[in-house]
């Protein structure tokens, strides 16, 4: 909390808008795109994405920008200072082995998921996932865990903020359809998404809680659909998904 609006800097402010503005989906970027996208004026938007450029947080080819691996600095660190994936490693590690499917742990980071943690299998999914890697909140079995977590009025307004652009044709796109769902995830403890992220890709999550029982994470395992009926993964693996829940629960503080 700052303690004076001279505790403020607003450069620094308008630096981050623009890190933020690229993004998996738009990784070139003018300076126009950035100007639209973070409501900036081009001459801010130009001096900011120079000043990246200067520092190596940027390419630039002379009309567009793309972030460089320096970047990674920024969001590594982070990662780095957190305890949760250090703590929960080597415990999705035994859970992958034993189950013989990827498993991973997020957190919620506004309208999106964070990956925290992974312990990769065989690889399900088109896109690599790994620490640092986000998907939408509302379309994954670990966002709408950590979304069901929530206020429910807290859980509509970031649905309602959310690009709820469908990524299959099973998403669910529209908010009272998703909000529908959250109310059965909170009274059964687990989500099950059916190829809404990606075709051929079903999941079940189920949240992480810490010692006084508040949800900190969401852990999940995907596998290809091929694999299993949806109906099929609570009973195949939710009991795996709650054993290391429980115990997960000992050691998360």
């Amino acid at each position: 909390m700052l303690n004076k609006p001279t505790d403020f800097v607003a450069s620094l402010a308008k630096g981050l808008r623009v890190i933020e503005a690229f993004r998996a989906e738009r990784p070139r970027l003018a300076v126009a795109d950035v100007a639209q996208a973070t409501g900036l004026d081009r001459a801010t938007a130009r001096r900011s994405l120079l000043t990246l450029h200067s520092l190596g947080y940027a390419d630039y080819d002379g009309k567009y920008f793309t972030l460089t691996p320096r970047i990674l600095r920024l969001g590594m660190g982070a990662l780095a200072t957190l305890p949760l994936p250090h703590i929960v490693q080597p415990w999705l590690d035994q859970l992958s082995e034993r189950i013989g499917q990827s498993t991973s742990v997020a957190i919620l980071d506004e309208t999106e998921v964070v990956y925290v943690a992974r312990a990769a299998q065989k690889r399900v999914m088109t896109v690599g996932l790994m620490p640092g890697s986000r998907l939408p909140a509302h379309s994954t079995s670990l966002g709408r865990v950590l979304l069901a977590a929530l206020p429910e009025a807290e859980a509509r307004a970031l649905i309602e903020r959310a690009d709820l652009t469908p990524r299959t044709a099973r998403s669910l796109t529209a908010p009272e359809e998703i909000v529908a769902e959250l109310a059965k995830i909170r009274a059964q403890g687990h989500a099950i998404i059916d190829q809404e992220v990606e075709i051929g890709l079903r999941s079940i999550a189920v949240p992480v809680f810490d010692a006084r029982g508040c949800t900190v994470a969401a852990l999940n395992t995907g596998v290809a659909a091929i694999q299993a009926e949806p109906e099929d993964l609570a009973r195949d693996y939710l009991p795996a998904l709650l054993k290391m829940q429980e115990a997960l629960r000992r050691v998360v503080q």
